[in-house]
């Protein structure tokens, strides 16, 4: 961790998004990386509850002091309840993180009286390493800020900086909203292949197979996603014959669009409850 010497991090929320940050926070100090770790958290995973123990972190400690970051990894519906005790870990020179939805930059400065604060968007696939995190910073943060900050995402995936965050709504819509859509597809395309004929399982596996199998290889082949539709797609061939029926002025791309608007606009109104 190169943003402070050895950071003093306080995580408030272990279950599956925090829990999959700590794990690798983990990795990084058994690989010789300094840090002191603290976590609130009151119902721990006992498998995470171990190896913390083992790493010698402190777990819901009673005496709080301030840290060099806090980060917030817990239900926006839970925030009001743990703001307390999460202030007892904020000092004049803390650094205070959240990936919270739906909680805004403003609202964290006011709730810990702090300047440096730095919000974020993971997705579910961070859960296993692949996902993808934008993040959005005030404008006091530091150029140290920035890069501890990323490094301390890191184990969830990808790191993508925001350039304001109003961007931040749309960026919900797309990477954060973004794998139910996918679920959603692998789903419909296995119904429609059960009702080809294809028995339920088989579907299923085909289906699921080819989701994930898709996005891998735009991953470890870096061609963009138009490029590989048309390696895929012959003239006159079945693939066309499908994407004629998806690229229809009703069909895919007109309606993700207005699916992406909507989540979208659910974000700003969320936003302003």
């Amino acid at each position: 961790m190169s943003g402070l010497e050895a950071p003093t991090i306080a995580l408030v929320g272990a279950g599956a998004m925090g829990g999959a940050l700590v794990r690798g926070w983990l990795q990084a100090v058994r690989k010789g990386g300094g840090l002191t770790l603290t976590v609130v958290e009151p119902n721990f995973d006992p498998e995470l509850e171990r190896e913390l123990e083992a790493a010698g972190a402190v777990l819901n400690p009673v005496a709080r002091g301030a840290v060099d970051v806090l980060v917030l990894a817990v239900k926006p519906q839970t925030f009001p309840s743990v703001i307390e005790a999460a202030r007892a870990l904020v000092g004049e020179q803390t650094l205070v993180m959240s990936v919270m939805a739906g909680v805004t930059l403003d609202k964290l400065c006011r709730e810990f009286n702090a300047q440096r604060v730095v919000r974020c968007v993971p997705n579910t696939p961070a859960r296993i390493g692949r996902g993808i995190t934008a993040y959005v910073m005030t404008q006091a943060c530091t150029p140290a800020d920035r890069e501890l900050t990323e490094q301390l995402l890191e184990p969830l995936g990808s790191v993508e900086p925001i350039a304001a965050e109003r961007l931040m709504d749309v960026v919900t819509a797309v990477s954060g909203s973004g794998p139910a859509y996918v679920f959603l597809l692998a789903e419909v395309l296995a119904a429609a292949a059960e009702q080809e004929g294809l028995d339920r399982e088989a579907a299923i596996r085909l289906a699921n197979r080819t989701v994930a199998g898709a996005g891998a290889l735009m991953l470890e082949t870096g061609d963009s996603a138009s490029t590989l539709r048309k390696q895929v797609t012959s003239p006159g061939g079945t693939t066309e014959a499908a994407l004629d029926v998806l690229g229809a002025g009703n069909g895919l791309g007109p309606l993700l669009r207005r699916a992406v608007a909507a989540a979208a606009q659910r974000s700003r109104d969320l936003g302003k409850a």
